[in-house]
């Protein structure tokens, strides 16, 4: 039985950009500027992709041990929970030591801020998400009681894909994703080329791109339940 192979490194996605772009002919290599250029483009690319939309293999259920009377736990290289800084909280629960889930309402910081105390211990109802630029930070609401702390607070992350850092290095994306790195990188590269090759470049990045985008979703249906905390009611 055959297994899949992976060609993705990043000297081979760079390559064949070139010669997309139509900047190194077929059987030739890239320079040495070339790579340098081409695999800084491709991290930035990789980079700027992993914030639009949701990348199903980035995700990752991550435990947090809860301490009574913290509200706040820090995720990052010199956070609370030591890790590359997680690009963004996608859901939360706490799981209590029965094994019993209970679901957290992520808020915005304006009602996080309106909350009339941040300091009353009790169980855990919703958690506020802030950004820094060397880790997130969360908040959760209450601040966990010694019941509550007795539990932990899991939360759903989107972590970062590697990014190569040499021509032998992998991607971070998986072989599906080959096309769309290639003809993206390609895409970033045309400048300055005959407009029928700045066009085929642009179409092939765009479809394969949307291609992979309506793909890389989860195979279950997703249903929606309305936001009722700032509904009124009228008699």
């Amino acid at each position: 039985m055959t297994t899949p192979t992976s060609f993705q490194t990043a000297g081979r996605t760079i390559r064949m950009a070139y010669q997309d772009a139509g900047l190194v002919q077929d059987g030739d290599e890239p320079n040495s500027i070339q790579y340098a250029d081409g695999l800084l483009r491709l991290s930035d690319l990789c980079n700027l992709w992993q914030t639009q939309g949701l990348k199903l293999w980035l995700t990752s259920d991550t435990s947090v041990t809860l301490t009574a009377g913290t509200g706040t736990y820090t995720f990052g290289p010199t956070g609370s929970t030591v890790m590359t800084k997680p690009v963004r909280v996608l859901q939360g629960y706490w799981l209590s030591s029965g094994g019993v889930r209970t679901p957290l309402q992520p808020i915005s910081r304006d009602e996080y801020v309106r909350l009339a105390s941040t300091t009353t211990q009790g169980a855990l109802s919703s958690y506020y998400v802030d950004k820094q630029q060397s880790q997130l930070s969360v908040s959760v609401w209450n601040p966990p009681d010694a019941t509550a702390a007795t539990g932990t607070l899991h939360l759903i992350l989107q972590l970062q894909a590697t990014t190569p850092v040499s021509l032998t290095d992998n991607t971070g994306f998986p072989v599906e994703w080959y096309m769309a790195l290639r003809w993206g990188l390609a895409d970033e590269l045309y400048t300055g080329q005959p407009s029928a090759i700045m066009s085929r470049c642009a179409q092939r990045a765009a479809s394969f791109r949307d291609a992979l985008d309506s793909w890389d979703v989860e195979d279950a249906s997703v249903t929606f339940t309305p936001d009722i905390r700032g509904a009124s009611s009228f008699r």
